[in-house]
């Protein structure tokens, strides 16, 4: 199965609708399946005498509060109606993250395929159920949670009827160090709701993607920006096109790694096998006439004769022909 790979530009377009279209284009560029933006009004998720956390004062050391922050980076909802236009056109998958109601409600009004609930939501219950309530399919994002507190927030969302729910492990931190990635977590929650998993991933480089893939992550969502040098929150922790693109590309090299778990020989390995494996020939000259024994026959390559296997079926039978030392024994010569 090809995993479904999320371009997040998240804010990382700056509050311009310019910037927010070559992300779009971006995203295809580099192969993504969908690209993902966050919709929301500041003052429906951030009060006004919230500070910034700790990533965000270390990746934009401007002194002002989350709310001013978050204000400079917020879309009018007109303007999704544009870029989810875009989306269409261009012929990518447009999800957004909701960060209230009046922006679910929004987005339910523009028929996005999915809700993405970010983790901020884990212990915002009624919310939660809001969006379980749409009917839509759900991907719930985990970072900062407990295993408890997912339980909570899937028992909260089935509780509408809503059972379509995906889960994606995360780290929030921006930039993720690898010894916080702990993608083992993805599994343990897999086996303990018995849901399809992902991996959101804020580290900078391609390994835990490619580790999340081979431990069975159905999708993968990964920041992207035009420049890391821009300002913003995000931009550190988010990749830029030509990073993008390999990372693209790694994904997809190791489904092909994964293979379909079938052991088989590949059509290569059926050529070489003939040159390589062993076939039963004669360990000296030998008569016509001769009933073989074992201490006749020894196992050298090529092997395009009767396979070692098949030893005990050719003991005791009658050579047809004279064969000299090493020459490969088949079912006619005997």
């Amino acid at each position: 199965m090809s995993t479904f790979i999320i371009a997040e530009a998240g804010v990382n377009h700056n509050g311009n609708i310019e910037l927010a279209k070559k992300l779009v284009d971006m995203a295809i560029e580099c192969g993504a399946n969908a690209v993902k933006f966050q919709t929301f009004k500041a003052y429906e998720c951030v009060g006004v005498f919230a500070e910034k956390a700790q990533y965000q004062n270390e990746n934009m050391p401007i002194n002002e509060r989350q709310f001013d922050m978050i204000s400079k980076l917020e879309l009018p909802f007109e303007q999704f109606v544009e870029i989810k236009k875009y989306c269409d056109k261009k012929g990518i998958i447009f999800i957004s993250t909701p960060d209230g109601v009046e922006s679910l409600d929004f987005l339910i009004s523009l028929d996005v395929p999915l809700i993405k609930a970010g983790s901020t939501e884990v212990t915002n219950l009624d919310f939660l159920k809001s969006i379980g309530e749409t009917g839509k399919p759900i991907i719930l994002s985990t970072g900062m949670s407990t295993l408890g507190e997912v339980e909570k927030a899937l028992d909260a969302i089935y509780s509408t009827g809503n059972k379509n729910v995906r889960i994606m492990h995360c780290t929030t931190d921006y930039p993720t160090s690898i010894e916080d990635v702990n993608i083992k977590a993805m599994i343990t929650m897999k086996n303990a709701f018995r849901v399809s998993v992902g991996f959101s991933d804020h580290t900078l480089g391609f390994e835990a993607a490619i580790s999340a893939v081979s431990l069975g992550a159905e999708f993968i969502e990964k920041h992207i920006t035009l420049d890391r040098n821009m300002e913003g929150p995000d931009h550190k922790a988010s990749m830029p096109p030509v990073e993008f693109k390999e990372y693209v590309k790694h994904i997809r090299n190791t489904e092909k790694l994964l293979g379909d778990g079938i052991k088989k020989p590949t059509e290569r390995e059926k050529i070489i096998m003939k040159d390589v494996r062993r076939s039963i020939v004669a360990a000296f000259d030998l008569k016509k006439g001769t009933m073989l024994e074992k201490n006749m026959l020894s196992y050298k390559r090529p092997g395009n004769g009767i396979k070692p296997e098949f030893t005990d079926l050719i003991i005791g039978r009658e050579l047809k022909r004279d064969l000299s030392k090493d020459e490969v024994i088949s079912w006619v010569d005997v």
